[in-house]
């Protein structure tokens, strides 16, 4: 079965050659389209360009504060649809797929760009714009500048107005990007004062931080594809009770007693999962998918689409996620296992996050991101994700992108703090955002996977 990259590119390649058909038949004066100017595409380069700045963008999630930590998702989509606008992809381009943005800037007709140069221009300018003094060390900020301008020198052979050309170009799409990222409502809506429900069984907040609730408004971000949450809401989780005879009391014994003999794998798993101290869950995936592009050896564009999607499914994942979390507001584990079980010092293997706990957005934004993946590569094979290697965690071998999202979900129960539910659900959500995404984008609706 082919692809649905494949089938783009395809797709894009019928539309070209018809183009070319009406230019030569007189209308060579018209509006640029793609091809028409392109002495070389995209797919001619590497993604090496790409590979590096992931590779700083990780670290800059890694080291930036004053972000929560699903929040990295926005600079991971954002910054990937500036890799993918910026090499000009032409009829392939989402433009018009944005959720409230127009206008973004074109190349010149028939005149040449260095790709790769508009990318690393176009990821520079906009890691600049996001990353600065209030969340980023001087160190960190400086490496922006430092990245940039090494690559920029290893395109010596490049005429002078190409490359101005070029830079000009990605940092256009990068600068009108950024301003659209400015109205997606997040900075309103996690300012906004919030006063958690109370009752039995709501969520309340968690030892042993017991700190205020992240994100009871982040389900009023903008999404970056509009309808990517159609059909996606998780159904009411299961009936709260303290009978013991109660499937609400079965499901979180099944979590207590599982707590009690964790096997060495198993708090391994839990820990690889964790992404926090380390890196972001979004940069976990960042990681996941610069190893996939690493793998397939893919070129530049394929590695700009790859970047692009991901991040827009795990954007648009995390306010999905958030939405459903805070229409149910569902207690944690700890809470119910410390009044209700009676054990007042238990606590979670790994700490337990400031929100509700159903779904799981682990699973939510691991499963979107799985679908993505899915599309664009089919099922990968073998695929060992190094990503915690410098802390010496083992790694952990997957033979689908699928299965990389429900081991990430299911890492959560061993965390113990996700209800096995609440993961089955959020995998099941994220699971439809995905796809949403996927068919929206690339225009596939026949798209059965």
């Amino acid at each position: 079965m082919n692809h649905l990259f494949t089938r783009l590119q395809q797709q894009s390649t019928k539309k070209i050659l018809l183009l070319l058909l009406v230019a030569i038949g007189g209308l060579a004066g018209c509006r640029k389209e793609s091809g028409l100017h392109r002495e070389i595409p995209p797919s001619y380069y590497s993604s090496d360009v790409i590979d590096k700045w992931m590779t700083l963008e990780i670290r800059l999630f890694t080291k930036a504060t004053s972000i929560l930590n699903g929040a990295f998702a926005r600079p991971f989509a954002y910054s990937g649809i500036c890799a993918y606008e910026s090499i000009d992809p032409g009829l392939a381009s989402w433009k018009n797929k944005y959720n409230g943005l127009s206008g973004l800037p074109e190349t010149e007709a028939f005149k040449k760009y260095q790709w790769p140069a508009s990318v690393n221009a176009s990821l520079a300018e906009f890691n600049r714009l996001f990353f600065t003094s209030s969340n980023s060390k001087p160190i960190d900020l400086a490496a922006i500048d430092s990245l940039e301008n090494a690559i920029n020198s290893g395109f010596s052979s490049v005429g002078a107005d190409e490359l101005n050309r070029s830079n000009g170009f990605g940092k256009s799409i990068a600068d009108a990007v950024f301003a659209w990222s400015k109205t997606d409502n997040y900075d309103i809506n996690n300012a906004l004062p919030y006063t958690w429900p109370v009752g039995l069984g709501l969520w309340e907040p968690t030892p042993p931080a017991l700190a205020k609730p992240q994100g009871p408004f982040w389900s009023n971000d903008r999404p970056i594809i509009a309808g990517s949450d159609n059909n996606a809401q998780s159904p009411p989780p299961v009936p709260y009770s303290e009978d013991p005879n109660s499937a609400f009391y079965k499901m979180v014994n099944d979590l207590y007693t599982a707590s009690k003999t964790l096997t060495t794998d198993q708090q391994n798993w839990a820990l690889f999962w964790r992404d926090i101290p380390g890196v972001t869950t979004p940069g976990h995936w960042m990681s996941i998918i610069q190893q996939v592009i690493r793998q397939t050896n893919s070129r530049l564009d394929k590695a700009a689409l790859t970047f692009a999607m991901v991040g827009i499914c795990l954007n648009d994942g995390v306010i999905s996620v958030f939405k459903t979390k805070y229409v149910y507001n569902e207690l944690r584990p700890v809470t119910y296992i410390r009044k209700v079980f009676g054990d007042a010092s238990w606590l979670s293997f790994i700490p337990t996050p400031a929100h509700p706990e159903y779904p799981s957005a682990h699973s939510v934004v691991s499963a979107a991101a799985a679908e993505a993946l899915t599309a664009i590569y089919g099922n990968i094979g073998p695929f060992t994700d190094h990503t915690w290697d410098y802390l010496g965690f083992p790694t952990r071998t997957f033979n689908t992108f699928r299965a990389i999202g429900v081991d990430a979900g299911n890492s959560r129960f061993y965390g113990g703090i996700h209800y096995q539910p609440s993961i089955d659900a959020g995998l099941k959500q994220g699971r439809t955002v995905g796809k949403n995404i996927v068919e929206s984008l690339l225009q596939f609706p026949d798209f059965k996977k």
